[in-house]
């Protein structure tokens, strides 16, 4: 795949969340989507998005232990994404060096 990113693609974003609304009940629990969004606003660094969903995964009945996994799947995440990025400034700064 030469590009992630397709122009064309944006006309299909409506279509992403015709079959579920987002964070009621579908194929995952709504237990599961809060744990996934408490991730996500973890990896985002947003503090009220991290109260909300801490307050929403407590309700759906997660435990700390769940919800402090959550959070590390999200970390690993992130690392991975930052540490991706460090390689392309060293191909970029390799390539302006020669």
């Amino acid at each position: 795949m030469d590009c992630y990113y397709h122009s064309q693609d944006l006309g299909k974003f409506g279509e992403m969340g015709k079959s579920n609304p987002v964070l009621c009940e579908g194929a995952l629990t709504e237990r599961e989507k809060a744990l996934i969004a408490l991730g996500v606003a973890h990896a985002v660094q947003c503090p009220y998005c991290i109260d909300a969903y801490t307050q929403a995964c407590l309700e759906k009945g997660s435990n700390t232990e769940e919800m402090t996994e959550a959070v590390h799947v999200a970390c690993a995440i992130r690392g991975g994404a930052s540490l991706v990025h460090g390689v392309q400034m060293r191909n970029v700064a390799e390539k302006l060096s020669m």
